[in-house]
């Protein structure tokens, strides 16, 4: 995503903290600190805390649980009523419904500083946390008759994106827009929408900022086949082996070795060697199999042709010199020639293609 809108607080959270804290007894104050990262930013488990005072993890919650309620119930809580109504308002301004990485990135890059905004939206009863699940990222929201269309939308996106499918952030956000139902228009800028998408863990971008199904190897990138076949995406036509390992190294920042990288393209279904050490997609069209067997395919798929329809069709397949076209053309185990100068198969062809 861009860069994070950065938004500068009316008041000091540290201090506003300390204040809903002070009514509090030692320990119960403890152990709110501790959890929530109030002290020093690493928060301690109910476990850690529970072995610190030789209780158990549960009595640890409990304690806890009633902190914050008493938080609630205090004459500090109702004198911090504005502070909250400004966090509402900042939440609204960036969608009503908001990552929370990004929420708190948006405040402060201070860990704590952050722990201590994120102890304002716990304690605070104007704000819905919405925790992480197989579906979306832990999120918070304020209106949520809001957050539920935009789940909505984000179940119907998924389920309508194909395992291999690829698309531009302008493609995606249309999509995704489409979906969305319901909501007034001129709410949702761009900047808002890209938030609403990065919730979801179903749908995700690659490293060249395409968008598709998280879990598809175009997008959860894991080794050189992949790199390898995103560089080749972008560059839309065939590229030799060690161009494709450059691209890699150079783009990715991965160290791509060329012999490696034309052993992993060999090894893969979605590339196809079309010339010495060139390697085309097969999505764009491009017929496994030695040039044999293409010429085969050719002749079954159209029929008799000439020799010379047979070379400018072989040579959309494969980066060649004719004479190795005319070399494959001469197996007469394999080809004859008509009467009327057109070369066929000899016989129907046994493919010895990999299945």
């Amino acid at each position: 995503m861009k860069d994070t809108k950065k938004i500068k607080l009316h008041f000091d959270p540290i201090a506003s903290t300390n204040k809903l804290l002070k009514d509090l007894k030692d320990r119960d104050r403890y152990v709110l600190e501790s959890r929530f990262g109030l002290v020093k930013p690493k928060k301690k488990t109910l476990e850690a805390i529970g072995q610190e005072y030789n209780i158990t993890r549960e009595r640890v919650r409990q304690i806890q649980d009633s902190a914050l309620k008493m938080i609630r119930k205090s004459a500090s809580y109702d004198e911090a009523r504005t502070i909250f109504d400004e966090m509402e308002g900042m939440i609204c301004d960036l969608g009503s419904l908001v990552p929370e990485e990004y929420l708190l990135r948006c405040v402060s890059d201070d860990d704590l500083t952050q722990n201590h905004v994120h102890f304002h939206l716990v304690i605070g009863d104007n704000f819905k946390n919405l925790k992480e699940d197989g579906k979306f990222k832990n999120r918070w929201s304020v209106n949520g008759e809001i957050a539920d269309k935009v789940h909505e939308a984000l179940e119907k996106l998924y389920k309508n994106l194909d395992k291999e499918e690829l698309l531009s952030e302008e493609q995606i956000l249309l999509r995704f827009l489409d979906r969305l139902d319901g909501i007034e228009d001129g709410f949702i800028d761009h900047d808002v929408a890209m938030r609403f998408l990065e919730l979801s863990k179903k749908i995700d971008k690659n490293p060249l900022g395409d968008w598709g199904l998280a879990d598809s190897q175009n997008i959860s990138v894991r080794g050189i086949r992949d790199y390898a076949y995103l560089i080749m995406k972008k560059n839309g036509s065939p590229m030799h082996f060690r161009e494709v390992a450059d691209a890699i190294t150079s783009t990715f920042k991965k160290k791509a070795h060329h012999a490696t990288t034309h052993n992993e393209l060999i090894k893969d279904e979605r590339f196809v060697l079309v010339g010495r050490g060139i390697y085309g997609l097969t999505e764009w069209g491009y017929r496994p199999g030695v040039v044999r067997e293409v010429i085969q395919d050719i002749l079954k798929e159209k029929g008799a042709l000439t020799k010379q329809e047979i070379i400018e069709a072989v040579l959309k397949e494969r980066y060649l010199k004719e004479n190795t076209i005319l070399v494959n053309l001469s197996n007469r185990e394999y080809f004859k020639r008509t009467k009327d100068g057109k070369y066929t198969l000899a016989k129907a062809p046994t493919s010895t293609k990999k299945k």
